[in-house]
C-alpha cells in the first residue's frame, strides 16, 4: 500500500494505482474527457491535470501513478484556472451550437464546461472544415472532434480494423480515415463502436427520422415497424426510465401514439431466421464430406462486411439466411401484404435496431426479395427512436403497456436472446436438436455459450453427432478466431459472430453512457425474458408454424429461398489492403 495525501485527506491505496483512481477510491472526482480505462489512457485532453506539491508543472492524473508521501491538490486555484483554459482552447476549435446537436445533454465536453463555469471564450475560434460522404450511415463531424483519440483506440484495439488515424501535426492535427481514403473506400464494418465511445458528437449515425416522420404523415402509406430484441433492453435509458418500467410493450404504446399502423416484433423473424439457419446447418451436416466447415451465422451485417473485407475467400461459409431485419421486411411486403389484401408497394417498412450496419443492409440491392422496392424502407437506431418520442412530446412515464399486432408480433424466448452474444447459437441448437431428434431438448441445454467473454467454445452431442461450436463478439475476437481456424489450431462445425462486444445489446446504435459498457446488464434482461416466455423454441411459435403452413410451405423451400435467403457475393465491399488475403 502507498500512503499519500489528496486535498488534505490522508489515504492509502495499492501500489501502481493512478492518481485518478486513487482519488476516485476516496470519493474525489477529477474531470476527464479523453480517458477511458484500459482503452485510452494517453492524457491527451489535459483536463485531469492536478497539482503535486513541490512541482511547478501540473501532471495528468489518468496516467501517473501515486508514490509514498505524495501530496496532491485536485482543485487548487492553479488547477481550476488551467482546466478552464484547456476547455476554452478545446472549445475554440469546436462547433459550439449545442442547441442543434443531438448529443446536447449527453455530452461530456458540455458537462465539463458547465461545471467549470466556462460561459465565454477569449480565444479566437478556428473551426475545422467538415467534409464527409453524404448519405453514408456513419457520419463524422470534424467540427465537433476534440481529438481525444477514443475512436482510434476502440477501432484498432477492440475491433482490429484501424479505420481511423491521426492526420497532420500541431494545431492542424485531426482524426480522419486512415490511408487518406474516403470512408466508403475503407473497410469500415459500420459496427458503430466509435460512436458509442465518442464523448461528443464528432461521430453519429445518419439521421433518418425525417423520412420516417414523412411516411407517418402520408395517408397513402401503410406504416409497419419492427422492434429488434435488444432494443427492449435499452430504449428507456435516455428517457430516464428504469429497465423494469421500460418494457417493450410500453415502446409499442409510444409507437402507436406516433401513428404507426402496425407494430411487430423482430423476435418473430428471429424465429424465422432460426428455422432457416438451423435447417441449413442440419442439411450441411448430412452432407459433411462435401461441405466446408464451420458454417458462420449471417444475422450481423457488420460481421458480414468484416468477413467480406478481411477474409473474402471465406464468404461462402456464411449461412445464406438473411438477418431477422431483412427477413421481416420481405415477409411484411409479401405474406403480410396478402393478409391485409393490399398492394405491397403501399407498405412502408421501418425497423428499430441497435445497429448502424442495418442502415447499409437495407440498401443492398440483392437483399430485396419481395418485389416491392426495398424490403425495409428505413432503419432507425435506438437513439433515433428516442428522439422521435421526444419530438412527438410523448411523456414516457404515462405510457401503458400495449400488445404487438398479430401475427408478426409473436416471438419466442429463443428469438429474444438473439440480441446477446451466444443467443443465436443457443436458439439455433435448440431447433437443430428438434429437427434431428423430433423432440425438444431442455431449453437451457446449450447455456454454455452464454456470457460476455469475447471467444467461447463448447462441445455438444445430438443423436450421436458431436458438434464443436464457437461464439465470438467484437471483431478483434472474430479475427483471432478466424486466424486460429486458418492455422488449423481449432476446428468448429458452427460459429456465431457478432461484431459488437457483448452482441447487439452493446450495439453501435444503442443509447450512449460515457465510459459505461452496458452489454452484460442488458443481456441479462434478454435471458430473463427467455426464462419467463411461454414459448422457448422457435419451431413452436404458432405464428411461425402458420407462416410456413399458409405461405412458405417448409424451411428451405423454393419460396423461402426467394424471400429469406441471399447471395453474399452479390455486392461489393472494399478489401482491407492491410489484412485481406
Amino acid at each position: 500500500m502507498v500512503n499519500l495525501t489528496i486535498d488534505g485527506k490522508k489515504v492509502s491505496v495499492p501500489e501502481g494505482t493512478t492518481i485518478l483512481d486513487a482519488a476516485a477510491m476516496n470519493g474525489i472526482r477529477i474531470p476527464t474527457l479523453c480517458f477511458q480505462k484500459e482503452l485510452n489512457e494517453i492524457g491527451a485532453c489535459r483536463l485531469c491535470c492536478v497539482e503535486e506539491t513541490g512541482q511547478e508543472r501540473l501532471v495528468p492524473a489518468c496516467n501517473n501513478e501515486v508514490y509514498e508521501g505524495m501530496n496532491i491538490l485536485t482543485n487548487s486555484p492553479k488547477v481550476r484556472e488551467t482546466r478552464r483554459i484547456n476547455v476554452q482552447l478545446i472549445l475554440s476549435q469546436h462547433d459550439c451550437r449545442c442547441a442543434m446537436c443531438i448529443r446536447s445533454g449527453n455530452c461530456t465536453l458540455q458537462s465539463i464546461a458547465n461545471d467549470l463555469g466556462v460561459l465565454d471564450n477569449g480565444f479566437h475560434e478556428q473551426i475545422p472544415d467538415n467534409k464527409w460522404t453524404e448519405g453514408f450511415p456513419l457520419v463524422r463531424d470534424n467540427a465537433k472532434c476534440v481529438k481525444c483519440m477514443r475512436c482510434i483506440q476502440v477501432c484498432s484495439r477492440i475491433q482490429g480494423l484501424n479505420v481511423w488515424d491521426v492526420a497532420n501535426t500541431g494545431s492542424h492535427t485531426r482524426v480522419d480515415v486512415a490511408g487518406n481514403m474516403n470512408i466508403e473506400q475503407s473497410a469500415c464494418s459500420l459496427c458503430g463502436q466509435c460512436i458509442t465511445h465518442c464523448p461528443v458528437n464528432a461521430l453519429h449515425e445518419r439521421d433518418d427520422t425525417a423520412k420516417v416522420f414523412a411516411a407517418l404523415a402520408d395517408p397513402d402509406k401503410i406504416t409497419v415497424v419492427q422492434i429488434a430484441p435488444s432494443v427492449r433492453t435499452a430504449w428507456g435509458e435516455p428517457l430516464g426510465l428504469s429497465h423494469e418500467f421500460a418494457t417493450v410493450r410500453r415502446l409499442v404504446s409510444a409507437l402507436r401514439r406516433m401513428g404507426f399502423n402496425y407494430i411487430f416484433d423482430t423476435d418473430f423473424s428471429a424465429d424465422l431466421t432460426i428455422m432457416e439457419e438451423a435447417s441449413e446447418f442440419v442439411e450441411k451436416l448430412k452432407n459433411k464430406e462435401n461441405e466446408k466447415f464451420p458454417m458462420f451465422t449471417s444475422c450481423c451485417p457488420a460481421w458480414v462486411r468484416f468477413l467480406k473485407s478481411q477474409y473474402p475467400d471465406m464468404v461462402g461459409q456464411l449461412s445464406t439466411a438473411k438477418s431477422p431485419q431483412a427477413m421481416f421486411g420481405a415477409i411484411a411486403k409479401s405474406y403480410y401484404a396478402d393478409i391485409l389484401g393490399v398492394d405491397p408497394g403501399r407498405i412502408y417498412s421501418v425497423s428499430v435496431m441497435p445497429c448502424l450496419a442495418k442502415k447499409h443492409e437495407c440498401d443492398i440491392p440483392n437483399i430485396n426479395g419481395a418485389g416491392a422496392g426495398k424490403d425495409v424502407d428505413a432503419v432507425l437506431t435506438v437513439r433515433e427512436i428516442d428522439r422521435m418520442i421526444r419530438a412527438d412530446n410523448i411523456i414516457p412515464e404515462t405510457l401503458k403497456e400495449e400488445e404487438f399486432d398479430e401475427p408478426l408480433g409473436i416471438g419466442s424466448g429463443a428469438g429474444e436472446i438473439f440480441g446477446a452474444t451466444g443467443g443465436v447459437m443457443e436458439a439455433a441448437l435448440r431447433t437443430a436438436y428438434n429437427i434431428v431428434t423430433g423432440t425438444n431438448p431442455d431449453p437451457d441445454a446449450f447455456k454454455d455459450v452464454r456470457g460476455t467473454r469475447g471467444w467461447k467454445e463448447a462441445e455438444y452431442e445430438i443423436a450421436g453427432i458431436k458438434l464443436h461450436v464457437a461464439v465470438a463478439s467484437g471483431l478483434g475476437n472474430a479475427r483471432r478466431l478466424i486466424e486460429a481456424l486458418r492455422a488449423g489450431e481449432v476446428h468448429y462445425d458452427f460459429v456465431e459472430i457478432m461484431s459488437c462486444p457483448g452482441g447487439c445489446v452493446g450495439g453501435g446504435g444503442q443509447p450512449i453512457h460515457d465510459r459505461a459498457e452496458m452489454a452484460a446488464e442488458r443481456g441479462e434482461i434478454l435471458y430473463g425474458l427467455d426464462r419467463i416466455n411461454k414459448i422457448r423454441f422457435s419451431h413452436e411459435n404458432p405464428s411461425i408454424v402458420a407462416c410456413y403452413q399458409n405461405y412458405l410451405q417448409h424451411p428451405l423451400s423454393h419460396r423461402a429461398h426467394e424471400l429469406l435467403h441471399t447471395d453474399h457475393t452479390g455486392w461489393e465491399m472494399p478489401l482491407d489492403i492491410y489484412h485481406a488475403q
